[in-house]
């Protein structure tokens, strides 16, 4: 049996941490200043299971959900100083955060991005327009029901309510899925983080079946994601977010469709 050395361990978080967070690690004052370099940085960020930009929007969504704004300031530094993640790119997470999780976590993940880009001397970027042209409200509601196939993999609700037709197919897949300044993948990811922390069944279970059928995570990606939501969600939400791939994984696999 090997044995593994705690000194190096601590060695290889607190370069980590410097490296994620874009600046020093600072020195440990407490336990739990401790568990951020020899767990969360040195064990779970040095993990090859996942790619450094998911690994990055994963966390810095997670924790603007939990309202840490100096962490998610630290993310989003990070993930800017060592090019992971463009300007414009963390502009479009905010506006997508904002619909999953709520405007006021979106706001969170926003305002960390503009005090990260004043730290690292950035100019501002210019951003498309929800829609900059005038439009036909049936082609909109017609682009919702296409974008939600798309990206869903299934068919979308009918418009028969205000959520349904003015939140769900009008402007979060008309207008938010289809804009070109985030890839899809980058979107499910923070997806997956909004309704994890929803706690809500339909969503975590439909979403995570989505992620999987489109091809945007593998099963062994998704197990890696709970791990990373874990840090700033928690354990149990994440143990309700991994029954979810437990469940929904053979089935994609399978080429059986999502139930309700």
């Amino acid at each position: 049996m090997s044995l593994l050395d705690p000194t190096a361990r601590t060695a290889r978080g607190a370069q980590l941490q410097g490296e994620v967070t874009g600046a020093p690690a600072p020195e440990a004052a407490t336990l739990l200043d401790a568990s951020w370099r020899d767990y969360v940085y040195a064990e779970v960020w040095s993990r090859p299971g996942l790619d450094l930009r998911s690994r990055f929007l994963i966390s810095m969504s997670t924790a603007a959900c939990a309202g840490d704004a100096a962490a998610t300031q630290a993310y989003v530094r990070g993930a800017l100083a060592k090019g992971e993640i463009s300007l414009s790119e963390l502009r479009e997470a905010a506006l997508h955060t904002a619909v999953y999780a709520g405007w006021s976590y979106g706001g969170v993940l926003d305002k960390a991005v503009t005090r990260a880009a004043g730290e690292l001397g950035l100019a501002p970027v210019p951003y498309a327009p929800i829609r900059a042209q005038p439009w036909d409200p049936a082609v909109r509601l017609e682009e919702g029901r296409d974008s939600f196939l798309h990206n869903m993999k299934f068919g979308g609700p009918p418009p028969q309510t205000a959520y349904f037709e003015g939140g769900i197919l009008n402007f979060v897949f008309g207008e938010m899925w289809n804009r070109p300044g985030l890839d899809q993948r980058a979107r499910r990811w923070l997806t997956l983080v909004g309704v994890g922390n929803s706690s809500s069944n339909t969503p975590i279970r439909s979403h995570v079946w989505s992620a999987m059928a489109s091809g945007n995570a593998s099963r062994e990606e998704m197990y890696e994601f709970v791990l990373q939501y874990a840090i700033h969600s928690g354990w149990p939400r994440a143990s309700v977010m991994q029954s979810a791939i437990f469940e929904q994984a053979p089935r994609v696999e399978k080429g059986l469709p999502f139930e309700v």
